[in-house]
């Protein structure tokens, strides 16, 4: 737990902290703790934390971004009927069950990486290069940028809350009614409805648009889905 979020002789920073304005990588997420796991929720949310011993009450930043990865189950073959374990599929409903709901629910996009089949090694790479891609998202950043230029605390998309998320993010007629389908049928928690209207809008400012609409809606919807037991 200190570690992660901050503790020890002195009341040191932990991780989180020291991830402060980047990004913090956790692989085999499901393996830590449930405490280690749950104890990220205020951060992720505030973009602080305080971490209080007998002998020192600091409170540290650690805005940061959380990337975890894990394996669908704990042998890692729930996808393969020849090497799964004989708890398939409940293996994996287990596994991924360690990360609770609301934990889950502050993660913006979810992707499920297939493995890739011998024979697809050497076939030639497809898809976008990473400058192409370093590009686009340069260019998101400085549209965020200018409409940000006049609030001093807000740099992107993630940062808007409340009235300006709604002014800057709000879809069009189409969009509204396919998150407003979607929050009803998968039962979307005031969290996850903002989150996928910010994802919606930076997905619209890869593609320089200047209007959010159904298409980056729908995106940025299968994303949240992702993983989901409810699909």
């Amino acid at each position: 737990m200190a570690a992660i979020v901050g503790g020890g002789r002195g009341a040191k920073p932990g991780e989180i902290s020291l991830a402060h304005n980047g990004v913090l990588f956790m692989d085999e997420f499901p393996e830590f703790s449930r405490a280690v796991l749950e104890s990220l929720r205020q951060p992720i949310e505030t973009g602080d934390v305080v971490v209080a011993r007998a002998n020192a009450h600091v409170r540290y930043p650690c805005k940061f971004m959380l990337i975890a990865a894990a394996n669908p189950c704990k042998c890692g073959y729930l996808a393969d009927p020849a090497r799964a374990c004989a708890r398939v599929p409940q293996c994996g409903e287990d596994y991924l069950g360690r990360i609770s709901g609301p934990l889950m629910d502050r993660f913006d996009l979810r992707v499920e990486v297939p493995p890739v089949g011998f024979c697809d090694l050497d076939l030639p790479a497809s898809g976008d290069g990473s400058a192409d891609v370093a590009a686009r998202v340069a260019a998101a950043r400085d549209i965020q940028s200018a409409r940000f230029k006049d609030h001093d605390t807000l740099r992107v998309n993630a940062d808007a809350e409340g009235a300006l998320l709604e002014e800057i993010a709000t879809p069009d007629s189409q969009g509204r009614a396919l998150l407003t389908k979607v929050a009803e049928r998968f039962g979307l928690s005031a969290r996850g409805y903002h989150r996928v209207l910010r994802v919606a809008r930076t997905i619209a400012d890869l593609e320089g648009e200047s209007d959010v609409r159904r298409p980056h809606v729908a995106e940025a919807v299968s994303y949240r889905l992702a993983l989901s037991s409810e699909v």
